[in-house]
């Protein structure tokens, strides 16, 4: 029902999209990425260019992260997994630290109301418990309040990061192996892929950086074996839906082939 109504209040806007993405980008609609996973970087630079603080650069990016949801929502994307928090961004100072959190809390109150209206269900990955408890409360709300909507899911990765979530994986194997729940024999990547904190979701089929850098940066080490990669030069505060559609139309030039060979025998 909450779908179906999404799509009457939305109608001429998914129109509008679909007309934008044949006719400019030239974006086959039945080739979108399933899942799209984004390290939103520059934020800083950003806010350095105009001589303002690293905050205001980091309350900037949030429009751009509203945009690129309400995107990926349009033309079909069913999973989005933004890195908001790393494990190592606690080295931060501690005033710019409280106020990502601040901002953190403030995006999970305004947001609840148009993700429910876009039918996007909110989740996260990542150590929350290590969040403040005010934080984690708000998270709480925003994941009970979403939990029921099946258009798209986005991901948080809070506090994230993929050789600790490796790790993790490990330890709760192990602990599995040791009370003869699972044979070592048994062990499969398959197997393993259920103690990760994505269990039950695709990997990731396209990962996106802004701000020109060319790394990973620890994030879904496991599951970005076989993603696509698309860098851009923009910095996170700046992008917006016409740079989400570009990195789409340049996934769908890429030929997949998952250590396989493809036409003509070309490797």
């Amino acid at each position: 029902m909450q779908q179906s109504v999404y799509y009457r209040q939305n109608l001429s806007g998914i129109l509008g999209i679909e007309k934008e993405m044949s006719e400019k980008y030239k974006i086959d609609k039945e080739n979108i990425p399933e899942h799209i996973a984004i390290i939103m970087d520059g934020n800083g630079r950003w806010a350095k260019k105009r001589t303002l603080n690293r905050i205001k650069g980091h309350r900037a990016g949030v429009k751009s992260i509203r945009e690129t949801i309400e995107v990926c929502r349009e033309i079909g994307v069913k999973y989005v997994t933004l890195y908001a928090f790393s494990v190592e961004n606690w080295v931060r100072p501690k005033e710019e630290i409280k106020a990502l959190m601040s901002l953190l809390k403030e995006f999970l109150k305004k947001e609840v109301k148009s993700l429910n209206k876009n039918g996007i269900r909110l989740s996260s990955i990542g150590k929350i418990s290590e969040f403040p408890k005010d934080v984690q409360e708000e998270l709480k709300r925003a994941k009970q309040k979403t939990k029921d909507n099946r258009g798209m899911t986005l991901f948080l990765a809070l506090n994230y990061g993929g050789r600790d979530e490796i790790i993790e994986g490990v330890k709760k194997l192990y602990k599995k192996v040791l009370e003869k729940k699972i044979e070592i024999e048994e062990i499969s990547t398959e197997i393993f892929s259920e103690f990760l904190y994505t269990k039950g979701v695709p990997d990731p089929d396209l990962l996106i950086r802004t701000s020109g850098e060319l790394r990973v940066s620890n994030f879904l080490l496991w599951q970005i074996s076989y993603s696509e990669f698309y860098f851009t030069k923009t910095l996170w505060p700046d992008f917006r839906r016409e740079h989400l559609l570009e990195a789409v139309a340049d996934f769908q030039k890429r030929k997949r082939r998952y250590g396989g060979i493809g036409e003509n025998n070309v490797s």
